[in-house]
């Protein structure tokens, strides 16, 4: 009995080093490469808002890359709103971790935001199938808002998950499906 115990521990050790056969491997982020198209959809409450979503993610150079972003939706009144992004990100020395190039420092080098001066702080990461991108602001009282886009692959494209998260309480989730149009 002892020796099964043991046995069972070691494989079960063996498993948790290497991954085990359940742990998908990170996807390099050229395979995040290319153009997307589609719709999301908010829910809060019983009111759903729709947005229109196009999302680029394209090679910057020296193992960085940019994710572009844009969203229309429809005003009550009818009027169009749209919004995108686009930031620049570098690698950093931990794998599958990038911090943004959002501005230049007093050297002229690519560097992320200040979050103490109001300025998100962003960075990315490489997990599994998915390309998250991670906002972190610090409000003016001193707490924090967190944004969270999750970019998953799928064989048609990708799956997104954005959430917003106000000093620890999920405040906004918005999903969708987005089409791979262009490599």
């Amino acid at each position: 009995m002892r020796r099964k115990i043991l046995s069972v521990a070691c494989v079960a050790l063996f498993f948790a080093v290497i991954g085990g056969p359940v742990a998908a491997a990170d996807r390099s982020i050229k395979d995040f490469y290319g153009e997307y198209v589609g719709r999301s959809v908010s829910g809060e409450g019983k009111k759903l808002d729709e947005r229109d979503i196009n999302v680029t993610i394209s090679e910057k150079g020296r193992g960085g890359f940019n994710v572009f972003w844009a969203t229309v939706s429809t005003r009550a009144d009818g009027e169009l709103k749209r919004k995108s992004y686009s930031i620049d990100f570098r690698r950093t020395n931990r794998d599958n971790i990038y911090q943004s190039a959002m501005r230049k420092d007093v050297f002229g080098n690519d560097a992320p935001n200040n979050p103490m001066k109001g300025d998100p702080y962003v960075w990315a990461r490489i997990s599994g199938d998915t390309l998250s991108v991670y906002a972190l602001i610090v409000t003016d009282d001193g707490s924090y808002d967190m944004q969270a886009y999750h970019r998953t692959l799928t064989p048609e494209g990708m799956k997104l998950r954005f959430s917003r998260t106000i000093e620890g309480e999920e405040k906004k989730v918005i999903t969708g499906e987005l089409k791979r149009v262009k490599n």
